[in-house]
């Protein structure tokens, strides 16, 4: 009986058996325990800035990724992506993997606020190095924390992939067989120059009481963009969302002075949001050249005094900045007395003024000053920073702090306290008392919106973009005259270069690696040999066992 059954067995190996393996073994595999799903990771990233400026390229050159996954201490050639905590990353190491590793994935801390003042210089002293860097040709991202690449990264460093040499060949082919890793995929293309460029400025005044072309104008200015060693996470709460928010404070405060004729002073106020700060003061350049070099009148020509605003809140301190010393009762040495007079009497701040020469040989000016000081404007850049090699300017820790709003609320009173003093030739009343007042809150709504988005200069530079149309707008409430102005580079040599692919997706795909795969080819291939061959020769092996089993009987 039983052989007949292995008859109808043999005969159904022959004519169906190939394709039940072919159609059943995948739907096993489908629906098997092993969830593909969760070996798959896609998380957002931001790619290291890219820029020309002046015809000098920096910052990353490439964002296409597709390579295997390795750590700081495990990878060892251009196949590799190096994963890494940006706290871990030193300048040495950067240097070397920048030249001879794949791409670099950098994760960021998961809290930027509560850093250890080590940990705090340590960023900063590395995005330095990466910004000082030149170009950069491979693809170098940085991701938010994350608890799943958390743990793709503690993967990689306990032990998921097996490196180690082992006392023999055998053993370290089973190592290489065994072990596990991470495949890290980026489709984003080549990166290519951004169209149409449009740099803006926007500009308002306060008329003084007299007749307007014959009164002297003193200008406020501040850059309203930021920047930091990748594009989509340059918030700049100091540098320089403060000077803005200042700036914005001085004209509400003024234009309720200037609102009556009586309370006018004898004195035009400009105010001015210039754009590309961060690209060597670009926006102040080309409203200069079209004041100046332009058909229209200027309204600054002939101004007694340019006070440009910049990071204001990041210390107790304020200092002065100038590129020449004013003379004995000028309009700069009359304002400075004025701001440590009252600095004195509001305490806390003490004032200080820096003399430091234009170096027109350095690529990139120091203070936005400088800019005027070159078109022979008695100008000075109010600042809390002591030196403008602060790389505290341009860093992705340049968030809101605490205890900032306080110093800002502070120094802004400080600031238009010395200014109207001077203005109205007054030196004991005090001026701004309610219900006119420096106002914490609106200089809190002013921060807390210019740091709630990236203000690098590319993400900015488009005829319609919402924060420039908003700053516009609030422009417009406090002054007369208020329009913005467009720049764009020259186009057959322009002064800056932006691209595009600022941020995208990565993913992560846990694999094993390529031997693995060259192995399991030659098993499966086993495997089906070792079936085809059985399915195929089966009548042999059933016609054998038959015999031998009616020997036996016989036997």
């Amino acid at each position: 009986m039983w052989l007949e059954d292995c008859d109808g067995f043999a005969e159904l190996c022959r004519g169906y058996l190939p394709y039940y393996l072919l159609i059943v073994l995948p739907i096993f595999i489908v629906v098997s325990p092993m969830n593909p799903v969760t070996a798959s990771h896609e998380l957002p990233v931001y790619r290291m800035h890219q820029y020309d400026l002046h015809g000098v390229a920096h910052g990353c050159r490439s964002a296409s990724i597709q390579l295997e996954a390795r750590t700081l201490n495990s990878w060892q050639t251009s196949r590799h992506c190096v994963i890494a905590r940006l706290s871990d990353l030193t300048p040495d190491v950067f240097y070397t993997i920048k030249s001879k590793a794949g791409a670099l994935i950098l994760m960021l801390p998961q809290d930027m606020k509560s850093l250890t003042p080590e940990e705090h210089e340590h960023i900063l002293s590395l995005e330095a190095s990466m910004e000082s860097s030149g170009e950069t040709t491979i693809p170098v991202y940085f991701s938010p924390w994350n608890s799943d690449l958390q743990t793709i990264l503690n993967d990689l460093e306990h032990g998921l992939i097996t490196d180690a040499k082992a006392n023999t060949e055998l053993q370290n082919l089973v190592n290489s067989i065994s072990a596990s890793g991470y495949q890290v995929i980026v489709a984003a293309g080549q990166p290519t120059p951004k169209a149409d460029v449009k740099i803006a400025t926007v500009q308002g005044k306060l008329a003084g009481a007299g007749v307007e072309e014959k009164l002297p104008t003193v200008a406020i200015v501040a850059h309203y963009d930021s920047s930091s060693v990748a594009t989509e996470l340059s918030f700049g709460a100091e540098s320089n969302a403060s000077g803005v928010s200042m700036l914005l404070e001085l004209a509400r405060l003024f234009s309720a002075l200037y609102s009556i004729n009586k309370s006018r002073a004898k004195y035009n106020i400009v105010f001015l949001l210039s754009g590309a700060g961060k690209l060597n003061y670009q926006g102040s350049k080309k409203w200069l050249e079209d004041q100046f070099d332009g058909v229209e009148g200027s309204v600054i020509q002939d101004a007694s005094y340019v006070i440009c605003l910049d990071s204001v809140a990041k210390s107790d301190d304020l200092y002065l900045h100038v590129s020449k010393p004013p003379k004995e009762n000028s309009f700069g040495s009359l304002f400075y007395k004025e701001l440590s007079s009252v600095a004195q009497v509001v305490g806390e701040t003490k004032v200080e003024g820096i003399h430091k020469k234009i170096n027109l040989a350095e690529e990139s000016l120091a203070w936005e000053h400088e800019r005027y000081s070159i078109r022979r404007l008695p100008a000075a850049t109010l600042s809390s920073l002591k030196s403008h090699d602060d790389p505290g300017r341009a860093s992705i820790l340049d968030v809101t702090r605490e205890g900032q709003t306080e110093r800002l609320h502070r120094h802004t009173s400080i600031v238009a306290e010395a200014l109207a003093r001077h203005l109205y030739g007054v030196n004991s009343t005090w001026i701004f008392s309610p219900p006119v007042e420096v106002s914490k809150e609106s200089l809190s709504v002013w921060m807390n919106y210019l740091t709630s988005q990236s203000r690098s200069v590319p993400l900015l530079a488009d005829k319609n973009n919402p924060l420039v149309n908003s700053l516009q707008e609030i422009m417009s409430r406090y002054l007369i005259d208020v329009r913005t102005t467009f720049h764009t580079p020259d186009k057959r040599d322009p002064e800056f270069v932006f691209y595009d692919i600022s941020k995208t997706n990565m993913n992560v795909y846990s694999v094993k690696p390529a031997i693995f795969d060259l192995f399991l080819t030659i098993a499966i291939s086993l495997y089906l040999g070792v079936v085809y061959f059985i399915v195929h020769k089966f009548s042999h092996l059933y016609n054998l066992t038959v015999h031998m089993t009616v020997k036996s009987k016989v036997s």
